[in-house]
């Protein structure tokens, strides 16, 4: 070979789960089911072979994979674009990966935005068989995608309940009660104009927060104010500007449950640029997975929401409803708790 001739390089055979037998002295089906997470491996097994299979770069082959099983190892969320930047949306698709971690499943964002039906890429998905299974959020009470979705049998887990006598996985914070929590602190602060900036009403959650504000209300003979023409899910700015307005007004609220808390920092500045003071003209309850209230204004009564929890949950009981590994679906429902401040 002369020095003009290119250099010939060869690449060293793909690792493959006999790579990985050999490596390990364990059988190959028993590398296969260690690596697809099987209930019946031992845990230092499992272990043992996922750190030959890092080492070596093994990687199994997708089209392979999908020819044999018609799988095709891929979780699907199906997240809106229309939360803000405060919203969990950053929490739910981390958890959701690091619960993937280790499995031979892998995830894969699909946003849809507020002008485009959300079916479209649910549908998507289910008709192309892009993926095993979806994640999706911000259920509606009747909704579209799991009547869809259960009818076609494909495996899916909801973040949120819906109210169609459909059976399905779900993991959900339970928002009827963080409201009666809510306005019982408020109530027990001396707060008697009680007002709540709601999640959109079209929305599960934003229906059950209402429903358990009024009803702690009512049980010391008062009634709500649901906010008008702004919902927790706004823009920061739009809440601002809402919410100067109405906390400017002699019959202004003086206790308000916040559904986000993008919308608790916005109604606060709102209410100070005004003139008022929390903890002493108005009070406010609000949720949060970050623990960045308390550092914005110490005196936010905060509950806590776990959306890592969400995550992990949903994910570990979508992979198990794909591989069958339960009979019927998982559900849970998280009780909210006062963060107390550090």
């Amino acid at each position: 070979m002369n020095g003009s001739d290119p250099e010939i390089v060869v690449e060293p055979p793909r690792p493959t789960l006999k790579t990985i037998a050999l490596e390990t002295g364990l059988a190959i089906a028993t590398v296969s089911r260690a690596l697809k997470d099987a209930p019946d491996i031992g845990e230092e097994t499992k272990r043992r072979v996922r750190e030959v299979a890092k080492r070596v770069g093994y990687q199994p082959n997708r089209a392979g994979v999908r020819l044999r099983t018609g799988k095709t190892n891929v979780i699907a969320l199906v997240l809106s674009t229309e939360a803000d930047v405060m919203n969990h949306t950053s929490q739910l698709i981390y958890s959701v990966a690091a619960a993937l971690r280790g499995t031979p499943y892998h995830m894969v964002v699909m946003p849809f935005f507020p002008d485009q039906d959300p079916m479209e890429p649910v549908r998507y998905i289910v008709e192309t068989g892009s993926a095993d299974g979806i994640i999706i959020n911000q259920t509606k009470p009747n909704d579209a995608r799991v009547a869809y979705m259960a009818s076609h049998g494909f495996p899916f887990a909801a973040h949120g309940r819906t109210d169609m006598g459909i059976e399905h996985t779900y993991f959900d914070f339970d928002n009827e009660n963080f409201s009666r929590l809510g306005a019982e602190v408020l109530l027990g602060k001396g707060r008697r104009k009680l007002a709540i900036l709601a999640p959109p009403p079209e929305h599960s959650y934003g229906r059950h927060m209402i429903e358990g504000f009024a009803q702690a209300a009512s049980k010391e003979g008062l009634s709500i104010e649901v906010l008008e023409d702004v919902t927790s899910d706004n823009l920061a700015a739009h809440i601002d500007n809402v919410m100067r307005v109405r906390m400017a007004r002699e019959d202004r609220p003086d206790g308000i449950l916040c559904g986000s808390t993008t919308a608790a920092m916005a109604a606060i500045a709102a209410a100070e640029a005004v003139g008022l003071k929390l903890g002493k003209d108005f009070d406010t309850v609000a949720k949060e997975a970050f623990g960045l209230l308390h550092r914005f204004r110490p005196e936010v009564i905060v509950v806590r929401e776990n959306v890592s929890e969400a995550g992990d949950f949903l994910a570990r009981a979508l992979v198990s409803e794909i591989e069958r590994r339960a009979e019927g679906v998982s559900q849970f429902v998280a009780q909210p708790v006062i963060w107390e401040r550090e």
